[in-house]
This record gives C-alpha cells, sequence and structure tokens, in this order.
C-alpha cells in the first residue's frame, strides 16, 4: 500500500507575528519546517512526502531538504492564497502515481509520533476518512455582541489536528467539488463531509500542538528539551 503525505507549509503565519513565513523559524538550530519533516521521513508507513511552499520560498526549502537529507520528500510545489488551494496543488502532484492513501498535515506540527500516524492510516483504510482529535477541556462559549449567547456541550466537542487521512480519490473529488462550488473550509475534513462521507476520529495527542503564535514557540522548545520523541 502507498502512503503519501502532503505537508503544508505555504502560510504567511500571520498571527506569529514574525513577519515572515513561521516555518522557517529557527527551533533549537533547526528551522521548524526541518523538525516536522525530519519526523516523517522517520515514518515507516509512509512511502514518501509533498512539501506545499510559497513560490518565493521554493529554492530554499529544496536546499534545507538536500542539505538535511529529506529523502523521502518527492515533490516541492507552490501553495496558493489559502490553505485549501494549497493542498489542491500538493494532492495534484500526486496525480501521475497517486496512492491509496494520503496524509495532509501542518507543516507547523512538529511533534507528531509515528504511533498516531499509523492508527490513522488504518482508520483510513477501514473507513474511508479519519482525522486526528482530542476532546476540548474547556467549557466553550457562543458570544454575540460581547456577551454570552449559549453554552456549548463539552462532551460533544473535540479540536481537530492533523494529520488528516483520506483514501486519495476521496479527498480530490471533495476537494474538485469544493472549487467547483466555490465552498471554503478550515481544515479538509470538512469538505469530505460535506459531501455526506463520515470521518473517524483517532485520539490524538495533546504534545502534537501547532504553533500558532509566539507563546507556542516557548512550549515547543520545552517538549524539544523533555524528550526527543513524545
Amino acid at each position: 500500500m502507498k502512503v503519501s503525505a502532503v505537508i503544508v507549509a505555504a502560510g504567511k503565519g500571520k498571527r506569529m507575528g514574525l513577519g515572515k513565513n513561521k516555518a522557517f523559524l529557527d527551533l533549537e538550530g533547526k528551522p521548524l519546517l526541518v523538525h516536522t519533516l525530519g519526523r516523517w521521513q522517520r515514518f515507516s508507513c509512509v512511502t514518501d512526502i509533498t512539501v506545499v511552499a510559497g513560490e518565493e520560498e521554493l529554492g530554499l526549502v529544496k536546499e534545507l531538504i538536500k542539505q538535511h537529507r529529506l529523502s523521502k520528500v518527492r515533490h516541492v510545489v507552490a501553495g496558493g492564497r489559502e490553505r485549501q488551494e494549497s493542498v489542491f496543488y500538493g494532492l495534484k502532484a500526486l496525480g501521475q502515481e497517486p496512492p491509496d492513501v494520503v496524509l495532509i498535515h501542518d507543516g507547523a506540527r512538529p511533534f507528531l509520533a509515528e504511533g498516531y500516524v499509523q492508527q490513522v492510516v488504518d482508520a483510513v483504510q477501514r473507513y474511508g476518512a479519519a482525522i486526528l482529535a482530542v476532546p476540548v477541556k474547556d467549557t466553550i462559549k457562543v458570544v454575540d455582541n460581547g456577551h454570552i449567547a449559549s453554552t456549548l456541550d463539552r462532551s460533544k466537542l473535540w479540536t481537530a489536528q492533523t494529520p488528516q487521512g483520506f483514501k486519495y480519490a476521496l479527498i480530490v473529488k471533495a476537494h474538485e467539488e469544493a472549487r467547483r462550488q466555490q465552498r471554503e473550509a478550515t481544515d479538509d475534513a470538512a469538505l469530505v463531509e460535506a459531501m455526506g462521507h463520515a470521518v473517524y476520529i483517532v485520539p490524538g495527542s495533546e504534545y502534537n500542538i501547532k504553533l500558532t503564535t509566539p507563546e507556542d514557540i516557548d512550549l515547543a522548545r520545552f517538549i524539544l528539551k523533555r524528550s526527543e520523541e513524545v
């Protein structure tokens, strides 16, 4: 079975406030993206990797891949204006030799452990679509004009993570339909859900953080010092 990973690193990271793509943030001597790709390089169930980056950063990404001997990276492609478009371009790069399963992952999530990847792959084989997610810990309020409008039932709420895994044909169809209908979503699972296909939840890890704000950098450095594999 062929399992391909699409690592998305084309965003501008505006909430990080760096003035540049956070994928190249220095984290203990290596760019954030290299930490992420290094993990995926070691995952035995993954056949190959496609990296989606900003068009002006393709050369830098290719140089980092060569420098750090990330031999599983087969494609480096330019992303689009939004994440959804970037993922679509990454998926299309796999079209000549399509995989059985594709795993879509945020380039800014560097602490994924292999066991979770295998669980997602297994779930995709059984259900066609599966994502990592963790239960919400806090009480969630719906706020309208500065006032609480309602309180959601926490027992039914989960925070979506990546990787999000799919049968290749299914996720390509979901993206193509979304493009035809000009429908946007904040993650790939939502596009599959919109077609009426159920998406299975694989319980994830609180360590599988996405670096989004400056505070996340301190947490990432703590995790790195605590353990190389979490």
